[in-house]
């Protein structure tokens, strides 16, 4: 007789401990709870799920005409398709391999693919950008890890630190869990609309110093999860700070198209960069990072997975913060079938028709400010403006019984509220302890892309609950 599977229990202490700390506190699975939930015909699970994919974002339709004539050319001879996509699909294929969107590339990707980014940002910011040092990924996520494979070496007080901000995407703190990095968190200002704070970072600096070797400073512009966008001076401060403490910039502007609050404006780091001059062009490493899968696209599109499809720019990788000189061709991997060329290129190259991407923009930005409008009317919740990227961050207050019943829980506070949200309304949000926060304070993420009609109601169900909820544990 067989012996019968191990339990999960059994299995646990041999999985290694980074690989728990790789788990972000986020909601569970809406699907999970979908067959007990609250059933409404205005707000439902699927229509508050944190996945824009999720979501009825309208298709960017020469993205997906484009994709599909390079994945299936027989239909090049369809009238049905205009001449705009043939003729992109065309200069793709030319550009693959035996003309076929299947077949290997070089690691850094498709040269005509990488001209095509190096053009788009010169329109971007006015200054030349050099094919060479732009690399293609499966995403902007797996092309991040990349770049912090190379910049994590070292042991105990020599051991690679990463400062990355608080709140954070989850992904920088996971990652540096698995690669045994050293996270250093430095609070954004959020009585400053999530602003960086130069004094901050140089305070997280020095403690981190005397327990590592600081090497890198990430900053995610737009915002996630706080949707705010940095401006000009905070960014050349950034870049200053730098500079003076021989740190190398990570650039995470995947929500550079997203940017809605009036007067502010996304400025890349490559750009301000550029217009400082030396001595900084001169000596600041910087890698940033842009992906199709957030923006106006809002779809994440690699057949048989969820993973985006970026471009990651890449300036000067060598030297100290690169551990002896490796270079960065080996940690970018090489791309098997290169389904994501297709669909780079209509959304860097100008679209037609342009208003597709316009009506999809100004949309974000109405449902954004409504977001902000409806939580502020609320007593107990602080929602800063949604400036750009693709997602609130209010702040709540949680009165102490309540605090008391999560403990009781074993669970974070706004772990506790928004558990009960889900199981009482069926939305579905995250709570602000699985982005990290300021000690004492609760928040929540959620998105803005549902439907406009679908969102005020979302948001006017939400902003009762609280109110009920403070009640009932005042």
């Amino acid at each position: 007789m067989s012996p019968s599977a191990p339990s999960i229990s059994q299995c646990l202490p041999v999985v290694l401990p980074s690989v728990f700390q790789c788990l972000p506190v986020v909601s569970p699975s809406v699907s999970q709870y979908s067959p007990c939930l609250p059933v409404s015909p205005s707000v439902s699970p699927s229509s508050v799920s944190q996945c824009p994919q999720s979501l009825p974002v309208p298709p960017v339709c020469p993205v997906w005409q484009a994709a599909a004539l390079c994945v299936g050319p027989e239909l090049l001879q369809q009238d049905t398709i205009p001449e705009d996509a043939k003729a992109r699909a065309r200069r793709l294929l030319g550009a693959c391999a035996g003309h076929s969107a299947g077949a290997y590339s070089a690691s850094p990707g498709i040269e005509a693919i990488r001209q095509d980014v190096a053009q788009f940002l010169e329109r971007r910011d006015g200054v030349p950008a050099c094919p060479q040092n732009i690399f293609l990924a499966t995403g902007a996520s797996d092309a991040i890890v990349s770049i912090l494979k190379l910049l994590v070496f070292g042991e105990g007080s020599e051991r690679s630190g990463v400062m990355i901000p608080v709140p954070q995407y989850p992904l920088y703190s996971a990652a540096l869990a698995e690669l045994g990095a050293v996270q250093l968190g430095y609070l954004l200002a959020e009585e400053r609309a999530w602003a960086l704070d130069i004094a901050e970072l140089r305070r997280v600096l020095a403690e981190g110093r005397r327990r590592c070797r600081p090497r890198a400073l990430c900053v995610i512009n737009p915002g996630n999860p706080t949707g705010q966008v940095q401006s000009r001076e905070d960014i050349e401060a950034v870049i200053k700070f730098a500079y003076e403490e021989r740190l190398f910039l990570l650039a995470d502007e995947v929500y550079q198209d997203n940017v809605y609050a009036e007067g502010a404006a996304f400025h890349s780091f490559k750009k301000v960069l550029a217009q400082l001059g030396p001595p900084y062009t001169d000596t600041v490493e910087l890698a940033s990072f842009h992906s199709i899968s957030k923006g106006f696209a809002g779809e994440c599109v690699a057949p048989g997975q969820g993973g985006g499809h970026p471009w990651v720019l890449g300036f000067r990788v060598a030297g100290e913060a690169m551990g002896g000189g490796r270079g960065l061709n080996p940690a970018v991997p090489p791309f098997p079938p290169l389904f994501i060329s297709p669909i780079i290129s209509p959304i860097i190259s100008p679209i037609s028709p342009p208003q597709e991407k316009q009506a999809v923009l100004s949309a974000l930005a109405q449902k954004a400010k409504l977001t902000q409008e409806i939580f502020n009317r609320t007593p107990g919740i602080r929602c800063n403006p949604v400036q750009g990227a693709m997602y609130a961050f209010p702040r709540i207050d949680l009165p102490p019984r309540a605090l008391q019943a999560a403990q009781a829980q074993g669970q974070a506070p706004d772990m506790f509220f928004c558990m009960r949200l889900l199981e009482e309304t069926g939305i579905c949000v995250v709570p602000g302890s699985g982005f990290g926060q300021k000690e004492g304070t609760f928040h929540f993420r959620m998105t803005i892309l549902p439907p406009a009609d679908k969102l005020q109601v979302l948001l006017q169900k939400l902003s009762a609950f609280y109110t009920k909820f403070v009640k009932e544990f005042s």
